[in-house]
């Protein structure tokens, strides 16, 4: 395996090759925040596409770092661009929920009431989720979803630990009242009191 380092030093000096070996490390990680930011496979896909298009064309700013914060930075920039541009005409999208990649697991043994209900719950946290403002959406798909630690989220958002911990606390409340619309979908050892 190339050495992280070796690879962003060759592809700074132009070497597509290296570079494209850091897309096939990063590519999914970069694309799983994207469809979380924005709810839709396609649109996910084109924010990955655009960010690893981007990172291309700015590698020879990279200062050294951490290269992963990098590109997820240029990733969640990416997403905020095309939400921006598509703010008007954004659908929700279930079958990202009800793929691998989803929130919700399922089981072979559920039966149709609870696969529509939990179809209906992920429907309804995708909405809670997009009802979020970004920066706030950004933290809780990071530290909550993607499982990344506070300061691995302040240096992929360009804000400060203080900022990360706030953003994420309102969107976790928001998050909490929005489900507490629903409780009847929940089940019940997450209902909310």
């Amino acid at each position: 395996m190339d050495d992280e380092h070796q690879l962003i030093d060759r592809s700074q000096h132009g070497d597509l090759a290296a570079f494209n070996k850091l897309v096939d490390r990063y590519q999914t990680q970069a694309y799983n925040l994207a469809l979380r930011m924005l709810g839709d496979e396609a649109l996910a896909a084109d924010a990955a596409q655009e960010s690893f298009i981007s990172a291309y064309r700015a590698i020879k700013g990279f200062r050294g770092g951490n290269f992963r914060s990098w590109i997820l930075r240029i990733t969640a920039n990416s997403t905020r661009d095309l939400l921006r541009a598509a703010k008007s005409r954004r659908a929700l999208s279930l079958e990202a929920l009800e793929t691998d990649s989803g929130a919700l697991p399922h089981s072979s043994e559920e039966s149709p009431e609870e696969q529509v209900l939990r179809s209906e719950l992920g429907s309804e946290i995708q909405r809670c989720l997009e009802a979020l403002h970004h920066d706030q959406r950004l933290a809780l798909v990071l530290i909550d979803i993607q499982g990344f630690s506070y300061e691995e989220a302040a240096r992929i958002t360009g804000a400060s630990l203080g900022t990360v911990k706030s953003r994420l606390s309102r969107a976790r409340h928001q998050m909490r009242d929005g489900l507490r619309a629903v409780p009847e979908l929940l089940p019940d050892k997450f209902r909310l009191e």
